[in-house]
């Protein structure tokens, strides 16, 4: 997919996309979407590494999409070498250690779950991971603070699949048909084998005929950055 807009040549990506993670980790509130302003979606895949996570990049490849992986760090350690492709295809956040109800747990738990996965991510990505995803969505202050002291953006989405419900493939398809956006943040998760037949065969051919262009996360913020109004109303910011 070639992409509508790129930074002028003094500003690079990498420039951008720092700049702009500092200022909504500044801002210390979850991120559910970018600016509607261009024809940027970022897709998410969560719970990863798996048996289906190749499938996905190859056919990212392909199509030339990218992705943004938030990976569970037991996985990770199971295979890194799956992981780190993971990295170089739009990039990788933190899912936590064993996909735990963060609000469950006492404010240990919850630092060791992220920070010891951060920190096996940090080695697979070559850099600093920072950003971050909690399991089902759930989150409270004290999960906001403990991610925000860890340097993680906490990023949630504006559009659900519903592929870890068991939609079939064409209903995960129509999901995402009915609901993106320009700016949107697209749930999906590379360990069902129905989202992997409605990326390749329904999704990624209906933006491209729609003219989106799927991203990384961090590439969409950098890109077309929600504004502090949009950051302040959560999930209706972004309809």
């Amino acid at each position: 997919m070639v992409r509508p807009f790129a930074p002028a040549p003094a500003v690079t990506l990498a420039s951008l996309e720092a700049a702009e993670l500092q200022r909504l980790l500044g801002l210390g509130l979850p991120v559910y979407c970018g600016g509607p302003r261009t024809r940027y979606v970022a897709f998410t895949f969560d719970d990863g590494p798996g048996p289906y996570t190749p499938r996905v990049l190859r056919i990212l490849r392909r199509s030339r999409a990218e992705a943004t992986f938030f990976l569970v760090g037991r996985n990770v350690v199971h295979d890194s070498a799956l992981a780190r492709l993971e990295a170089g295809l739009g990039g990788v956040g933190d899912h936590t250690w064993s996909h735990a109800f963060l609000p469950a747990l006492s404010p240990r738990a919850i630092d060791t779950q992220l920070a010891t996965t951060k920190s096996a991510l940090d080695r697979v990505a070559g850099g600093i991971v920072d950003l971050f995803r909690p399991p089902y969505g759930a989150h409270d202050r004290e999960v906001d603070r403990l991610a925000r002291r860890l340097g993680l953006v906490e990023v949630l989405w504006s559009v659900d699949t519903r592929d870890s419900e068991g939609a079939r493939w064409r209903a995960i398809a129509a999901n995402l048909e009915h609901h993106v956006r320009p700016g949107a943040i697209v749930l999906m998760h590379d360990n069902r084998g129905q989202t992997v037949r409605a990326l390749r065969f329904v999704i990624l051919p209906w933006l491209r005929r729609r003219h989106f262009v799927a991203v990384g996360v961090s590439e969409l913020l950098a890109l077309d950055p929600p504004t502090l109004a949009q950051l302040r109303r959560g999930g209706a910011g972004c309809a």
